[in-house]
């Protein structure tokens, strides 16, 4: 469509006060011409550009034909509360067991849980019981690392740590240790 004809039926809506989506497509959006080619823009959609209109290479979320993908940018996975207090846990391997002690430089079983997940923010409850009987209950073929696995009725408690594995305080005499989890009487787990 020539430009003057386009400004005509322009004055002539106007003046009506009847603009179609045609006239506006014409007048606003001149048609591409018979060479185009595709542009992909990442999370907005693929255009036709005119061939005579270069796309430069390197433009990050731009792809133009035949040139490779732009991968998206990298994110940092964000940690949950249980992969902070996994990673606490683990810092601690080594660390003497202590009747009743809950950190920062020796512990018992539930003393080790209350404090790893201290340091991922939550405050937990400070006795084995009392931390199985809290939080969202999980199975055992559902653990994530950073679940608080609860042994022997309830009386022993420990971090999962992955690969069937757990990180705890055991007792006297052996320090903050991984053990597979298949090595006590799985009493239940529990997810904070």
């Amino acid at each position: 469509m020539a430009f003057n004809t386009v400004k005509r039926q322009a004055r002539r809506a106007a003046a009506t006060g009847v603009v179609g989506a045609a006239t506006l497509g014409a007048f606003l959006l001149p048609a591409a011409p018979a060479a185009a080619q595709p542009v992909t823009i990442h999370g907005v959609g693929t255009f036709e550009v005119p061939n005579e209109i270069p796309i430069p290479a390197g433009i990050p979320g731009v792809e133009a034909p035949g040139s490779p993908a732009t991968p998206p940018p990298f994110v940092t996975p964000i940690k949950t509360a249980g992969d902070l207090a996994l990673d606490a846990a683990m810092s601690k391997v080594g660390a003497p067991y202590v009747y009743g002690a809950a950190g920062p430089d020796s512990f018992d079983c539930s003393g080790l849980v209350q404090w790893s997940y201290r340091q991922a923010g939550l405050e937990l409850p400070r006795t084995s019981g009392a931390q199985l009987s809290a939080g969202s209950p999980i199975s055992l073929d559902a653990l994530r690392p950073g679940d608080v696995v609860s042994f022997y009725g309830g009386g022993h408690s420990g971090l999962y740590a992955g690969d069937g594995n757990v990180v705890h305080a055991s007792t006297s005499g052996t320090p903050v240790q991984l053990a597979p989890v298949s090595s006590m009487p799985f009493a239940g787990a529990r997810r904070y």
